[in-house]
């Protein structure tokens, strides 16, 4: 029976694929590998693409690692959660067209303001698909095939996803599930169905394009007897559903009942809760999607999360532990400095021209380490911004739960704490998108043979919080941050009208 099996999740980032291994006889994860795939370098800017081919490439290698570790007879399931709303455009023959546009590309501004204005503003895009249109989602991506390589969309004949992607070339088959899809501006969330509004607005052909959609719980078909000889295993291994990564990081953090918050600290950073209906802002600003469950998981992203750490840490020659010290010798505002983190553009606020700001500096902080911190809170107060428009729409966490590189910093945790004003902590195991996916391939076989397994009660009896990383809000720092955030929005605002003009200096003068 599945519930002694072992079950494979794939997470395939920006950055790299990681595998775990799941055993269910003992309720752990007990393998895991990591193999790094890269961008495509000497783009213009706004543009981030990765080859389609090196994350297989990657998630084969990965895999093969972690089967080297483990009873491969026992493996039962693989589920695979991939990086949202990436562009994997594929031709007559199944044949990657052109590099995958990312989450993060950014060059679909254009597009973007044509879809909203054919399908009536913002207003009428929340109609027909339950979200704005905006630069990281699929949509303009494919319209913006079609305005600047036609030869290249004259092709297209199979529009997909990064997970759907690697689902394909595990099975042989192409569909897609809700949660993933509710990344596409192309997919009414409300009814769980393609919007035909937002297919026209970019060409009716598109619906024939588009692959077979799937229920959560359903497989996207068996593993390739090929690829099963060549791993040593079964010839009934089932490859599930999958979907994007914070769907299948909500399910590794146990956050498929009301009540559970995520957070998640990657090159991105996003905060997530479930919902059992659909939660739109008429704003536009939170994503209005569906999980990887049945239900919905009504989501904030900011762009500009570990990137910013990252870049500090480079900036100044720090490793992790450096940074570490250098934010816990500064105290809470980093004596002034402020840090609007916009390098990648941002995405809630929808700022894709923006660029990153460092404001307040003074002689007395000036140095390495209110820098560092600076970077570190103003990543925070960005994750804050969004974090505060969810509660407007009705998500009041009691608690919130960690996940990516960033939890695992024990300052940041309590930054995050005393901004958010809620109590926060780490996963036992943080990677939760890879185990989410093997929960779900779990999940996906006791439906299939029959059982009537809960999701909910499998992620119970996995997913387990690091009780020792919790920090609590402290009411001094708390009170700081509030009127700090307010300066960090007001910020924001204030420079809207300039982003825009100073993208063309990003180009420099040919010397």
């Amino acid at each position: 029976m599945s519930s002694d099996g072992i079950f494979l999740g794939v997470d395939s980032g920006t950055q790299s694929v990681k595998v775990v291994a799941l055993d269910l006889g003992r309720d752990r994860v007990i393998a895991k590998a990591r193999q790094p795939h890269r961008l495509i370098g000497g783009l213009p800017p706004g543009h981030m693409e990765q080859h389609p081919q090196e994350w297989a490439s990657a998630m084969q290698r990965a895999i093969r690692s972690v089967l080297s570790k483990v009873d491969r007879r026992r493996v039962r399931g693989i589920g695979v959660s991939g990086q949202q709303h990436g562009f994997v455009p594929l031709d007559a023959t199944g044949e990657v067209i052109r590099p995958a546009k990312l989450w993060c590309d950014t060059s679909t501004v254009a597009e973007c303001d044509i879809l909203s204005s054919r399908l009536g503003g913002t207003a009428g895009a929340i109609r027909a698909v339950g979200n704005a249109i905006l630069p990281g989602y699929t949509a303009p991506k494919i319209l913006w095939l079609r305005r600047n390589e036609p030869g290249n969309y004259r092709r297209l004949r199979q529009v997909l996803l990064p997970h759907d992607y690697l689902n394909r070339f595990l099975t042989g088959s192409a569909t897609m599930e809700a949660g993933d899809a509710s990344g596409t501006a192309l997919f009414d969330i409300r009814r769980r169905t393609w919007s035909a509004a937002a297919i026209r607005a970019i060409d009716p052909n598109l619906r024939d394009w588009l692959p077979a959609l799937i229920d959560s719980h359903e497989a996207a078909g068996m593993l390739r007897p090929a690829l099963a000889r060549a791993w040593g295993l079964p010839t009934d291994v089932i490859v599930s559903a999958g979907g994007g990564d914070n769907m299948m990081g909500a399910i590794g953090t146990g956050n498929v009942r009301p009540g559970v918050v995520t957070a998640s600290l990657g090159t991105s950073g996003t905060i997530y809760a479930y919902s059992g209906k659909p939660v739109v802002d008429r704003g536009g600003e939170i994503a209005a999607f569906c999980s990887s469950t049945g239900g919905w998981l009504p989501l904030l992203c900011t762009m500009n999360v570990t990137t910013v750490t990252g870049w500090a840490c480079g900036l100044f020659g720090m490793d992790h532990a450096a940074l570490e010290r250098a934010v816990n010798s500064v105290p809470p505002g980093a004596g002034g400095l402020v840090m609007l983190p916009y390098l990648a553009g941002e995405r809630t606020p929808n700022l894709p021209d923006s660029c990153g700001v460092i404001f307040g500096a003074t002689q007395k902080n000036a140095t390495r380490a209110h820098f560092v911190r600076a970077a570190m809170e103003g990543a925070t107060f960005g994750l804050n911004y969004g974090l505060r428009r969810l509660a407007a729409l009705g998500i009041r966490p009691r608690e919130i739960r960690l996940t990516g590189g960033g939890a695992r910093s024990s300052a940041w945790r309590g930054i995050l704490a005393d901004a958010f004003g809620v109590p926060v902590v780490a996963m036992k195991d943080d990677e939760a998108a890879a185990l989410g996916s093997a929960l779900q391939a779990a999940w996906c076989a006791s439906r299939r043979e029959g059982g009537h397994e809960d999701l909910g009660n499998l992620a119970d009896r996995v997913v387990r919080v690091d009780a020792g990383s919790r920090r609590d809000p402290r009411k001094p720092a708390r009170r700081l941050y509030r009127e700090i955030q307010q300066l960090h929005d007001s910020l924001g605002r204030s420079l809207r009208p300039v982003f825009g003009s100073h993208r063309a200096l990003l180009a420099g003068v040919p010397l």
